[in-house]
């Protein structure tokens, strides 16, 4: 027998770590789906209100009769059992009808963010190969290149609107998809995952972690595109719940998203780590009503956590963590207190009806303490990804516990090692994948698709930290000639990725150099890579002074949040690394100085400091007034009755047709 192969641990060491940490079976309705969970619901009480959007709301029967209809016409264009089904929508009660419908007809819906450049929502559509996709309007010049049908929610909605609202029959069972979602991939595309019914079901019913029901109310805050929204979504509607779905403006701003969770009364809410790091700094009261806040995503700042106990404290905080691969949540640790000069929080132990394991290279469990790599087992895990046979077959192994080898482990890349009382603490990755604010990056993606710019010899991706306290993306050049080594080529670089990658995944700052340093053994020496200056590293203005008072009052907040020595009044924020979560303390640091509300989509919209203080002095002289902040009551109360108003005459204008 190998030395590699030999037992680390005695027998009842080994029956703890595979036996009792992971008996975590409970009973649940494996063979229902999604859909027909929530019609229970809309029988149990057809009148509850279902879902929530600004001023609009629907019952369960409402939802239920408006799936229906569109069910019915996703039907007769074919959608079938698994047909997959783009939709491209934002937050809104169109997204939940839609995803609802898809499921309802027998698809699985494929979302699609309308905020990624073309070329990725293109290759997106090709790879998941969809002939039909939802969308708004407004959307619609997005998809213009591909071959699928378009169906507007809102222009088609007289033809929707004439199909039944009976509930339409398919013969989708709960071991077929659901949905697909794409995450980042290493090869310089996307790669779409492939997760059924049960995957979903598993999360919420009948599981240790959290009871959702009907006095529940769940903010959807999270984009369709990132898994988190199932948890939100389907968490609500599942249990007799109401999703209130909150717009990205609100959810930016924390004084208004703290009001907002106090005016809506809600119970549930799911935070990235980075966006709880940012509101437990800048309002740590914000959670004190809350029946569950859930947080995670990436590593923990315990101060953070301190925080939120020092000044009000939900029933239950949890730390949650899981692959999208694992279907949302793998596993969650109830978090009551910070250890002194605590470093790290523990993810927990499995959720219900899910194993977890930490193996060697060889696939032994390790022992307590002990570093290894995070395997997933059970009920939640994803059939594979999507016509990539290869990639499936590496990640999701033949479960070597399970004599029968019917099961599968997901291996994750994540290391990890349990704790004496079996909880897990993560410890970092095994590969070169990042999470910035939450989002799941392979860095080889991007190495990829900057290596294609004509002008680039070399190129390293690297996270560092960032002001923020968080994560940001830094890319390292070696241009092909040095006669490119001018300033010139940064912003090309950061135009061609606009057109090919999401925000998220653009890199804060860019880096051209020589050469790369090298190991004695010839490898590039990742440690030994400049820290970027930002103010150079890839700026497309001209430097030109702050001059007016507002200016300089701008400049000094940006070189504060932005921790940079200077900022020209034409230089971009999001250039300068800038990105969402800074938006907020940008935001918050105005909003102690100025009395006007300033709404924080000003700060995309006017993203330099010449802009930005033309919309500051004319707010200051009331030229403009803010709608956008949907805490004020007056802005509320006007859109109301404006909403109002155009409902009314949408209708007046159907019936004089």
């Amino acid at each position: 027998q190998r030395v590699t192969a030999l037992p680390l641990m005695t027998g009842p060491e080994l029956d703890q770590i595979l036996v009792e940490w992971n008996n975590r079976k409970t009973d649940y309705p494996t063979d229902k789906c999604i859909h027909q969970l929530f019609e229970e619901q809309v029988e149990n009480n057809p009148n509850a209100i279902a879902v929530v959007f600004e001023e609009q709301k629907l019952t369960y029967s409402e939802l239920n009769s408006k799936a229906n209809q569109l069910a019915h016409y996703l039907q007769k264009l074919g959608v079938a059992p698994e047909t997959l089904v783009g939709i491209c929508v934002e937050r809104s009660l169109e997204m939940v009808v839609g995803l609802l419908a898809i499921l309802k007809a027998g698809g699985a819906y494929v979302p699609l963010d309308p905020n990624y450049p073309t070329s990725r929502l293109n290759y997106m559509i090709e790879d998941a190969q969809l002939s039909i996709i939802l969308t708004e309007e407004k959307w619609q010049n997005h998809l213009s290149d591909t071959k699928a049908s378009v169906i507007c929610l809102d222009t088609d909605e007289e033809i929707i609107n004439q199909q039944s609202q009976q509930i339409p029959e398919n013969q989708v069972t709960a071991n077929q998809l659901a949905y697909v979602i794409y995450t980042s991939g290493s090869t310089g595309q996307p790669k779409g995952v492939t997760i059924p019914h049960q995957g979903v079901v598993r999360l919420f019913s009948n599981t240790n972690y959290v009871q959702l029901d009907p006095t529940d109310r769940v903010a959807q805050v999270s984009n369709t595109s990132f898994d988190a929204a199932t948890f939100e979504i389907w968490g609500a509607l599942l249990h007799g719940a109401v999703a209130v779905v909150i717009t990205k403006s609100v959810l930016l701003s924390p004084q208004e998203f703290v009001n907002y969770i106090k005016q809506e009364k809600i119970t549930t809410l799911f935070l990235t780590t980075a966006l709880f790091n940012q509101l437990a700094y800048s309002v740590p009261e914000a959670f004190s009503t809350l029946k569950h806040l859930l947080f995670g995503g990436e590593a923990v700042d315990p101060k953070s956590v301190k925080q939120v106990f020092e000044k009000g404290a939900p029933e239950r905080l949890l730390h949650v963590y899981g692959p999208t691969e694992n279907t949302t949540f793998s596993s969650w640790y109830k978090v009551t207190k910070v250890a002194e000069g605590a470093t790290n929080l523990p993810i927990g132990k499995p959720i219900s009806n899910t194993q977890i394991y930490i193996l060697d290279s060889q696939l032994q469990p390790v022992p307590i303490g002990v570093a290894g790599e995070l395997h997933i087992g059970g009920d939640g895990l994803a059939t594979g990804y999507h016509n990539r046979p290869e990639l499936t077959a590496s990640k999701f192994i033949p479960n070597p516990f399970d004599k029968s080898q019917a099961t599968k482990l997901y291996k994750t890349g994540d290391l990890a090692r349990y704790l004496t009382d079996g909880n897990i603490e993560f410890i970092g990755r095994i590969d070169q994948q990042v999470k910035i604010r939450g989002f799941r990056i392979e860095i080889g993606e991007i190495e990829a698709l900057v290596s294609q710019y004509p002008d680039v010899k070399e190129n390293v991706v690297i996270a560092q930290s960032d002001p923020a306290g968080g994560q940001r993306l830094v890319v390292y050049i070696v241009p092909k000639q040095e006669s490119t080594q001018d300033a010139s080529l940064i912003p090309q670089i950061r135009q061609f990725l606009k057109q090919k990658l999401p925000e998220y995944m653009i890199p804060a700052a860019f880096v051209l150099l020589d050469a790369f340093p090298l190991t004695p053994n010839g490898k590039i020496d990742r440690r030994a890579l400049p820290v970027p200056d930002t103010v150079s590293s890839g700026i497309s203005t001209t430097y030109v002074m702050p001059q007016t008072e507002t200016e300089q009052l701008l400049a000094k907040i940006w070189q504060e949040v932005l921790q940079v020595e200077k900022v020209g009044i034409y230089d971009n924020f999001f250039e300068l690394g800038g990105h969402s979560l800074l938006t907020i303390k940008v935001h918050t640091k105005l909003q102690e100085i100025y009395a006007q509300d300033i709404s924080i989509v000003k700060l995309f919209q006017h993203p330099n400091i010449s802009e930005f203080s033309k919309y500051l002095i004319d707010l200051q002289r009331g030229k403009v007034t803010d709608y956008l902040t949907t805490g004020q009551a007056k802005a509320r109360s006007d859109r109301k009755t404006s909403m109002k108003q155009q409902r009314l005459q949408r209708q007046q204008n159907r019936r004089r047709k």
